[in-house]
């Protein structure tokens, strides 16, 4: 065809060496662990920063947090929305997982299953709130990553799997892409 004549093989050649060297930079900046750790931090910052509210000192709930799951949250469920059941109770899990699950994130320790933890609070806060869901589709996606390939070696996870010389878990991804390392 005349576009095969105009532009050979030739010319595709410093295009794909173009290519090939944006993607070894991006690839570089981008390194798994540190990927893992912004994915950490950026998960824990908005559970942080809701479950601080809930608390006016040490193991001390406020009224309010109360008060949200007795009259304003609602489990929106077919038939429903429902009241939440036990809202005291219900505050307080959710208040204690806000702060210990985003500790355990940055720390990286524990961190699959705090990213599980936080994992089970997103559907929870997508029943209570539906219309959020671009938002909780995201953290959604951060907690599943991190479950699926681990905190990285920013992490005392990785520390602790060194110390006690467990072998770093193979099974997560491919060797290509296998972040858990």
């Amino acid at each position: 065809m005349v576009i095969d004549r105009q532009y050979g093989a030739s010319d595709r050649l410093p295009l794909s060496l173009l290519a090939d060297k944006a993607i070894h930079l991006i690839q570089t900046v981008a390194q798994p662990s540190l990927v893992q750790l912004v994915m950490r931090l950026a998960l824990a910052v908005p559970f942080w920063k809701s479950g601080i509210l809930k608390w006016t000192g040490f193991g001390k709930l406020s009224d309010t947090a109360v008060t949200l799951f007795t009259d304003e949250f609602m489990l929106h469920l077919p038939g429903g929305p429902y009241h939440y059941p036990a809202p005291a109770v219900m505050a307080f899990l959710s208040g204690t997982g806000e702060i210990l699950f985003p500790v355990l994130l940055v720390l990286g320790l524990g961190t699959r299953f705090a990213a599980l933890g936080l994992l089970v609070m997103t559907v929870i806060v997508e029943l209570t709130v539906p219309d959020g869901w671009p938002i909780h589709i995201t953290w959604a996606a951060m907690a599943l990553g991190i479950m699926a390939w681990g905190p990285g070696r920013l992490s005392l996870d990785h520390l602790v799997r060194g110390y006690v010389q467990l072998p770093n878990d193979r099974r997560t991804a491919p060797r290509e892409t296998r972040f858990g390392e």
